[in-house]
């Protein structure tokens, strides 16, 4: 079984390196599939309307953003991987599909109020960040948001990756992050092995990262790729989605 020691610590932009070998070959993952269903219960969860103005923060490869798009929702995705944001743009110009795409990094996010709802899921620009700036990457998104528009934040459940910890695995009790190597499979079938970190949490640290925020919580449900509903969390739900209101 794995244990709690300290893995080595993961650069600013150590997850580029990993999309850039991955390519198309990501939206193979079997977590990629259930985009429609995420995205349904978001539209009804955030009350989102076409015309709205979203903010995908860690869009990677788009797919949360052209589903919402061609549900008329005016997007703006943003992630730091240049070859992510490349698939996404690609992607959306192959379907026709009008999207705002940028390259940058969640931590230098400075929207103010910009938006109508804005959401992070799939660890893309929350969990991925080493398990420092997380505090700080949470209020810069609820910033992004008007006063009383929706967010949406998504993370691994800490509980539950201690409880399925794997041979080679590590969690970092200090930091919540969960290291591991992966071996992961290209489009062309290379393959490849990635020192990958994921920070996890409780229900009650994304609470009082709400709080601090000014998010008025409408709750944290125990959710799975594909399958978010309005759940509590329990300990064989491997993710939390947050979703509640901007107060600022």
């Amino acid at each position: 079984m794995g244990d709690c020691e300290v893995a080595p610590e993961p650069g600013e932009a150590w997850f580029n390196e990993v999309a850039r070998f991955l390519g198309p070959a990501y939206l193979r993952n079997a977590f990629t599939k259930g985009t429609e269903q995420e995205v349904e219960f978001l539209v009804d969860a955030l009350g989102l309307r076409a015309g709205q103005r979203v903010l995908d923060v860690g869009c990677g490869p788009g797919r949360h953003a052209l589903a919402l798009a061609r549900r008329g929702v005016v997007v703006t995705g943003i992630d730091l991987s240049p070859d992510f944001v490349r698939l996404a743009r690609d992607a959306a110009a192959a379907e026709g599909v009008e999207l705002t795409l940028e390259v940058q990094d969640v931590r230098r996010l400075a929207y103010d109020g910009a938006f109508d709802a804005a959401i992070c899921l799939c660890q893309g620009g929350f969990g991925l960040l080493g398990g420092r700036d997380e505090g700080d990457v949470f209020r810069r998104v609820a910033r992004a948001v008007r006063a009383g528009g929706a967010i949406a934040v998504s993370a691994f459940h800490a509980p539950f990756a201690i409880r399925h910890l794997e041979d080679g695995e590590t969690f970092d009790p200090a930091t919540g992050v969960l290291h591991e190597i992966a071996t992961v499979r290209n489009e062309v079938g290379d393959e490849q092995p990635f020192d990958l970190w994921t920070t996890c949490f409780t229900a009650r640290e994304l609470e009082l990262l709400a709080a601090t925020a000014g998010v008025t919580l409408d709750g944290i449900y125990g959710v799975a790729p594909g399958r978010y509903r309005v759940s509590p969390p329990d300990l064989d739900a491997p993710e939390l989605l947050l979703v509640g209101r901007c107060g600022n």
